[in-house]
């Protein structure tokens, strides 16, 4: 099909309420809502319909599916005037060409944003207006609310994308920065980290206005030296705080990370991270740096965590399988490493008998074959349980004393340092409701009937004096998984801490596995 000659004047607007611009001016729609979708779906879709599919996906079986299409392709072809050439219909079949915003996004969903130029980028974030046809809802029409819906996922996840690269990209340009941070703060309000990144904009902002506008004179320019490599965009912002989103089955937004090259490492989710804090923080920083310093390390915040999202429904095991097996998928990951941590190593274990194609190894380190509930000991049930109204109730307080008590359960060999960022962690990470629900789904999880199907090798890892996950926990997840190895390590953190041995053990450890394992 060729465009009209005056086809490139008109212009479908669909991310936003939906608008048809002709020249710089829009153009009237007419007043059928369900008329006005049938144009936003084919100009997105960009193909050939068959007339009875349509009738399917708009019409609730009216006397004249038929006539009521006819009747909203002459509505249409009014619409595009000019263009009505764009418009192709025949007895079987409809299409539409059409330029869209949609059709300038579709690129970014999932390419590499940091290879665009800025300008391009912050082009494309101004012509998102809202959701996708965010008035063009069609309750009753379930075939095209079900596609509506599926875009409006993708444009948000490429606009949450969007926005951090260039508040990342620009961070050396606060003015300009700062309105894009203001709009990625109102997609991620639950974000500290985020506000904090604003405030400090908004400083820098303050201070350069309250600069002398007088110049003093400048020096003569120094003469010219061999220029030092430049660094684009994309390597001039920190990799690790390059994060990226994508769908979980059930709708819910997964945040993920990528850093490091090399044979790659998937950390399974396991609660109270944050993609982004993480690297400033005491407690994670070391893991991260040295498990990407031989090899790509892929981390993503598990559910109502860190940058996931808050407050969703379903925190069930099964659910929490399936969020890494999504990640898995949007990151790309043929074949890896796959290391577990603490709950995350029941996960693990999921996730290696169902895709053992995908596993290349699996290290455990610091879990349990059976929740705190599950185990059955009255005694630790009631000590939980305990915690865990506690939790509800002390997580969030402005005084500290309960999250100093949680973390001396998780880093007992803990410095002054260590105990401010374990709190700051906390709050950060999750709130009081989702952490006590988290805890619950935790409690029940049993995977003991699963350990003789791993099929992959398998390094467990624990240290001695766990308080959160004793060391028998470890022992028994090893003994029932044909041919893995089981090392403890000495020390007394569930967290292991940057500087004492068992850390550097730890690493030992993985490093001389993945070389044996990696490449099978």
């Amino acid at each position: 099909m060729t465009d009209s000659p005056q086809a490139g004047l008109l212009e479908m607007r669909v991310l936003g309420d939906f608008q048809v611009g002709r020249a710089g001016e829009l153009v009237e729609l007419p007043p059928s809502r369900k008329t006005r979708a049938l144009l936003a779906y084919l100009a997105v879709t960009g193909r050939a319909h068959q007339r009875e599919r349509l009738c399917e996906i708009f019409w609730d079986i009216p006397d004249d599916p038929r006539g009521a299409l006819r009747w909203s392709l002459s509505k249409i072809r009014l619409v595009l005037g000019a263009d009505e050439s764009a418009l192709v219909a025949d007895r079987n079949s409809v299409s539409l060409k059409v330029e869209t915003d949609y059709a300038r996004l579709l690129p970014m969903v999932k390419g590499d944003l940091s290879l665009l130029p800025t300008d391009e980028l912050e082009a494309v974030a101004g012509s998102i207006r809202g959701d996708f046809l965010s008035d063009l809802s069609l309750d009753r029409c379930f075939q095209y609310e079900a596609w509506r819906k599926a875009l409006a996922s993708e444009v948000e996840l490429a606009e949450l994308g969007i926005l951090r690269e260039l508040v990342e990209r620009l961070a050396g340009e606060p003015r300009r920065a700062l309105p894009i941070a203001r709009r990625l703060s109102r997609l991620l309000p639950e974000d500290i980290g985020l506000a904090e990144e604003m405030e400090a904009l908004e400083e820098k902002v303050r201070a350069a206005a309250a600069q002398p506008t007088s110049r003093s004179p400048q020096p003569a320019a120094a003469p010219a030296q061999s220029p030092s490599p430049a660094k684009s965009p994309a390597t001039a912002q920190d990799p690790g705080r390059a994060v990226h989103f994508c769908r979980a089955r059930d709708g819910t937004r997964l945040a993920y990370a990528m850093t490091g090259s090399g044979a790659p490492i998937l950390r399974a989710a396991h609660w109270m991270s944050h993609l982004t804090f993480d690297w400033d923080s005491p407690i994670w920083r070391h893991w991260m740096r040295e498990l990407s310093r031989q090899n790509q390390l892929v981390r993503y915040d598990e559910r109502c965590n860190g940058l996931s999202q808050r407050h969703v429904v379903d925190v069930s095991f099964d659910t929490m399988v399936s969020d890494l097996e999504c990640v898995v998928e949007a990151a790309g990951l043929d074949r890896f490493t796959l290391l577990g941590l603490s709950q995350s190593c029941a996960v693990s274990i999921a996730y290696a008998i169902r895709h053992p194609e995908k596993v290349s190894g699996m290290i455990l380190y610091g879990g349990y074959v059976k929740g705190w509930r599950a185990r059955g000991d009255a005694g630790e049930i009631a000590t939980r349980e305990a915690i865990a109204t506690l939790m509800r109730e002390g997580w969030g307080k402005q005084n500290p004393m309960f999250r100093q008590v949680f973390c001396s359960m998780f880093i007992p060999g803990a410095t002054h340092e260590h105990f401010a960022w374990m709190d700051e962690l906390m709050l950060r990470t999750v709130s009081p409701d989702d952490a006590f629900r988290l805890q619950s789904a935790f409690s029940v999880i049993d995977v003991s009937d699963l350990l003789e199907k791993v099929r992959v090798p398998t390094l467990v890892l624990h240290a001695r004096e766990d308080n959160v996950a004793p060391v028998e926990s470890g022992r028994t997840m090893a003994a029932g998984i044909p041919g893995a190895r089981f090392f403890e390590l000495e020390s007394q953190n569930h967290i292991l801490l940057e500087g004492e041995p068992a850390f550097d053990e730890f690493i030992a450890h993985v490093r001389a596995f993945m070389a044996e394992t990696a490449g099978s």
